[in-house]
């Protein structure tokens, strides 16, 4: 493939995307899709770490409305992010990349314990990364562990797939004039109040300078698009609005 603009990523997926337009459980064809795109990449020499939500299997918030513990829903919705992590590694390997599952809580016989030096050398030999388990700890999203992660492997930059396009000034599902940004500055995103990430996420992020593109990864293959074009989604770094 042409030139690539990251040599080391962090991309952040949602358990959404992996189930499609059914909501829930799996899609054959979302999973054959990302593991043949980052089999593309990984080619062209790109490390790569991907953090997986579970929302396509379990929601802390759901669980925890109808009256189960705020921790055990987390705690639930947790391990909903290894199952996920089990299915997209099962994918890569079909398509031929080598992989590494880790996850921040302990699943002896089934998961790796994250260990972030194990993790660069992993990352230095060429193998995929794949995180679960959050950061092992409730009341954090995997927006969170996402930035988290990708300020541990001193990532390029933090690639968010999302349903849309890019960050707007109000919903442009509901807003036909709404207007995307093409970049933001960590303090627009938070004082705009756009909810691109958590607040503890974004302030990871600019505490650390971790820029991060927010894209629509619905579309064919747009991770291999935003991995060469620039223009795609929206920046947040730290500067300011453009």
């Amino acid at each position: 493939m042409a030139r690539v603009l990251y040599q080391r990523i962090l991309l952040k997926i949602s358990g959404e995307f992996l189930a499609g337009g059914e909501g829930i459980g799996f899609q054959p064809q979302r999973l054959q899709s990302i593991a043949r795109q980052i089999a593309r990449l990984v080619q062209a020499k790109v490390q790569i770490g991907i953090v997986v939500g579970g929302g396509n299997l379990v929601r802390g918030r759901q669980i925890s409305a109808t009256g189960v513990n705020k921790v055990a829903a987390d705690q639930m919705g947790m391990l909903a992010t290894a199952i996920n992590g089990i299915a997209l590694r099962d994918a890569l390997e079909k398509a031929d990349v080598q992989c590494r599952l880790v996850s921040a809580l302990s699943v002896s016989g089934l998961l790796e314990r994250h260990n972030p030096r194990n993790v660069i050398r992993y990352l230095n030999d060429g193998d995929t990364v794949i995180y679960c388990g959050g950061t092992g700890n409730p009341f954090f999203t995997t927006d969170t562990a996402a930035c988290l992660r990708a300020v541990e492997i001193e990532a390029n930059i933090l690639l968010k797939g999302t349903k849309v396009d890019g960050v707007y000034n109000k919903d442009p599902a509901k807003h036909a004039d709404a207007t995307k940004y093409e970049r933001l500055g960590y303090e627009d995103a938070i004082n705009r109040h756009l909810e691109v990430m958590d607040l503890t996420a974004i302030t990871l992020a600019s505490d650390h300078a971790m820029p991060v593109r927010i894209f629509s990864i619905m579309q064919e293959d747009m991770l291999l698009k935003v991995m060469q074009d620039a223009s795609l989604g929206t920046l947040i770094t730290n500067q300011q609005n453009q």
